[in-house]
């Protein structure tokens, strides 16, 4: 290579909204194949484009009600938020950021909880939310996990997870970074007591997160163009001053490389997972 030959690194796996000349493009806009669609277009199809087959980020109630039986979900925790012991200030403090989140989302933060069936099998959910603050883990998201272990354990069922996630929350430093171990302890000890831990991988599953219990699932399933890694590609590409595949830290090269079991395309998700409950069921 030249000496004077420069590589771009600036890119990360996404794929852009087409310009809208007129103006602020359509909110429902695909980013892969820039159809336009109603509301309850994508959720009929799953906030899946029957065009392109682009996976639309999903809330984590949303998800819910995608993978659960109707009126089975009982939400444990619900009432669970954070406290702000470092009292953290940046462009605002750190308490005005949860309560706009929350305000936003409905939710406590960024983790839904709770007992569930999935075609008549019950099981345990665990089902992160993005828009909350990045999906980030704080202590309340490492605590709710920890208590849905234990639940789990508790009622004998499997443990359902579903991550997207930018990683641990820097507004609670040391404090987000330890929940990285409490998880993994967590998991560790579910396993210990016969548990099985099934772990969806949505985009984006990133971080802290990956490094903790979402991969540590006895099967792990990813949603197509996925991004898993550690640090995303352009992070990482910056670091190696290396140029990385067209593919780098998505589901279909994790897949390739055998961190994964499977990638699900979210219709068949719901029927995935209801097969593993029953082969774990019946196992047991």
């Amino acid at each position: 290579m030249a000496a004077s030959e420069r590589i771009d690194v600036s890119i990360e796996h996404k794929r852009a909204a087409p310009d809208d000349t007129k103006g602020k493009a359509h909110p429902n806009t695909c980013p892969g194949c820039g159809s336009h669609y109603r509301d309850d277009e994508l959720r009929q199809h799953l906030y899946v484009c029957p065009q392109c087959d682009h996976h639309y980020p999903v809330r984590a109630r949303e998800r819910v009600s995608q993978l659960a039986d109707p009126d089975s979900f009982d939400e444990a925790d619900a009432g669970l938020r954070s406290a702000d012991p470092l009292a953290f200030f940046d462009l605002k403090p750190y308490v005005e950021r949860l309560a706009e989140a929350e305000v936003v989302t409905g939710l406590g933060d960024a983790l839904v909880t709770g007992a569930a069936t999935i075609e008549g099998s019950p099981c345990r959910l665990a089902v992160m939310d993005f828009s909350f603050m990045g999906g980030s883990m704080g202590s309340v998201v490492g605590e709710k996990f920890v208590r849905a272990c234990e639940a789990a354990v508790a009622d004998g069922v499997p443990l359902v997870s579903v991550s997207a996630s930018g990683g641990a929350r820097m507004q609670e430093g040391i404090l987000s970074l330890m929940q990285l171990p409490k998880t993994v302890c967590a998991v560790e000890d579910f396993h210990d007591e016969g548990g099985v831990l099934l772990s969806v991988l949505a985009h984006p599953t990133t971080g802290g997160l990956l490094a903790s219990f979402a991969s540590l699932g006895d099967v792990l399933l990813a949603e197509p163009g996925a991004l898993m890694s550690f640090a995303g590609p352009r992070v990482v590409a910056q670091t190696t001053r290396e140029r990385l595949p067209d593919d780098f830290g998505l589901a279909e090269s994790n897949l390739r490389l055998g961190h994964v079991d499977a990638i699900v395309r979210r219709p068949e998700l719901r029927a995935a997972l209801a097969r593993l409950l029953r082969l774990f069921g019946e196992a047991s």
